[in-house]
């Protein structure tokens, strides 16, 4: 028997069988009851049905998942944005923070360096009351005490420190443009004298008795007050009514007294 013929043979036998098979399935259907039929038809259709709600509810499920994540895609992108702008706005912030912490260290040095140069002022006005003419001593010694309490003070900012300082500095060179008459207790030859003072800015110092008996002139050469003689006084006496504007002012001839040398000052 050749190739050819065992194939067609083969085939033959396959198709017979397909025959048969078919056949007995067409026979056990034909056999079942109609009821079995329309039982089998309605659970299919019934399992269609499901099917079918099944796959719409996954899709209306499916479409609002869908739904969510592109929300949720541009909610994150709206987020990266908002992060970026507040991480620009968080760095400016960082950076300023720094910058004023620069400037408070920078300020904290620098009020440490304007305490020791107010110190330094202080400690020369000081210095110059002292070497100046004994006017107003109670008022200028209690400015000078109270000056330096307040320099002293940790609770009083340095910018009012410098204002007090200053404002003390002003007073004093205000003594060198103006003249007044005051009172005072003065030692006259170690004796004790209430007397009119006549100061003429910070050039010189004049005394004179209420009862004008007794005057004289403030001596920086001996730092002491000292006794003038009647013709002395006389101009004193003059030259204090003028500064009190009893009489028109008019060129007096005084004694200032003689300038203290370097070696004579205290």
């Amino acid at each position: 028997m050749t190739h050819l013929e065992n194939s067609q043979r083969k085939a033959s036998l396959v198709f017979m069988l397909a025959a048969l098979m078919a056949a007995a399935w067409g026979d056990a259907v034909v056999a079942q009851p109609a009821s079995a039929v329309r039982d089998t038809v309605d659970g299919t259709v019934e399992l269609r049905g499901l099917t079918q709600e099944q796959e719409d509810a996954w899709a209306r499920e499916k479409g609002d998942l869908v739904r969510r994540f592109r929300q949720a895609q541009s909610r994150i992108g709206w987020l990266e944005d908002r992060c970026d702008v507040q991480g620009r706005r968080v760095g400016a912030v960082e950076a300023r923070v720094g910058e004023l912490d620069r400037r408070l260290r920078e300020a904290d040095r620098l009020e440490g360096s304007l305490q020791d140069t107010l110190q330094v002022i202080m400690e020369r006005l000081a210095a110059s009351v002292g070497e100046s003419l004994p006017f107003l001593p109670q008022e200028r010694d209690f400015r000078l005490q109270t000056l330096r309490e307040d320099l002293a003070r940790p609770d009083l900012a340095a910018a009012e420190k410098l204002r007090r300082l200053l404002e003390a500095l002003q007073v004093e060179t205000g003594y060198g443009s103006t003249v007044e008459v005051y009172q005072d207790r003065i030692t006259v030859d170690g004796g004790p004298i209430y007397a009119d003072i006549l100061r003429l800015g910070r050039v010189a110092l004049f005394w004179m008795t209420p009862d004008r008996d007794e005057g004289g002139v403030y001596d920086p050469g001996q730092s002491a007050w000292v006794a003038q003689d009647a013709g002395r006084r006389r101009r004193i006496a003059l030259a204090m009514d003028m500064a009190l504007r009893r009489r028109p002012t008019e060129l007096v001839d005084l004694p200032a007294g003689r300038v203290a040398s370097p070696e004579e000052k205290p």
